[in-house]
């Protein structure tokens, strides 16, 4: 299913008074395919609504109704804004952009980027500190290089870190 328009929800409990589900955002303008897939089939097995949110058009995986996809318009951090305004206590977001995070982790939500590393209260103040200064050096021109290439090894810590995360969230 893909939703054009923002999706609202409430913060109602349910009918027997336990807490909301938990939910899965997932930045998905830059996330890996590999980290979508691994996602998808965490939620297909333990029945979570995951929700895609990118400023284009997603594939949805067929034959599952709990993958949604949002498209919000273009501009900077559009689709950050979107998920930091729905993300509640308790969900999860995955995403590489570390000020999302720091928004998210002062709202309790979980958060863990595509190399598997979570972000914590304890943790996200040096990461947000380490980002700065890099791009304090790019814009004065130092040549910084990326991160290395996604590859098996991160795929790996992300699945361990998705199933660690998981377990803690959806726990009753």
């Amino acid at each position: 299913m893909h939703r054009r328009i923002p999706i609202c929800r409430g913060e109602v409990e349910s009918e027997h008074g336990s807490k909301p589900r938990l939910r899965i955002w997932v930045d998905a303008d830059a996330a890996p395919r590999e980290v979508k897939e691994l996602v998808f089939r965490a939620a297909k097995r333990l029945a979570i609504e995951t929700v895609l949110v990118a400023n284009q058009r997603l594939q949805t995986p067929p034959g599952n109704p709990l993958v949604t996809a949002v498209w919000v318009d273009g501009g900077a951090d559009v689709a950050d804004q979107y998920i930091a305004t729905h993300a509640r206590a308790g969900d999860l977001v995955v995403t590489q952009d570390v000020p999302l995070a720091a928004l998210l982790v002062r709202k309790q939500v979980a958060v863990l980027d595509p190399r598997g590393d979570e972000h914590t209260p304890d943790t996200i103040g040096e990461r947000l500190s380490v980002r700065d200064f890099m791009d304090q050096a790019r814009m004065a021109g130092a040549v910084t290089g990326g991160p290395p290439p996604y590859g098996a090894r991160a795929k790996q810590a992300f699945a361990a870190a998705l199933d660690r995360v998981l377990t803690r969230l959806h726990s009753p």
